[in-house]
């Protein structure tokens, strides 16, 4: 990491990296509210985490200087 270069935290924030240096979205879009008129299958679905494709995670790793 270059001197004087600081990680963006609202970025930090929003992603974890895996083992793997993956990037998973720590909140799930449509999983904070509004859940009573959502199917079973469509909440059960939203529990995973999604994994970020390669193009937005080589631009996030960008602002976090990984």
């Amino acid at each position: 990491m270059a001197k004087g270069l600081k990680t963006k935290h609202s970025v930090r924030k929003r992603f974890k990296v895996t083992g793997t240096g993956k990037l998973m979205v720590r909140k799930i879009s449509g999983r904070s509210h509004l859940l009573a008129h959502k199917s079973p299958k469509r909440k059960r679905q939203l529990k995973r985490q999604p994994v970020l494709g390669p193009i937005a995670t080589r631009k996030m790793k960008d602002l976090m200087h990984i």
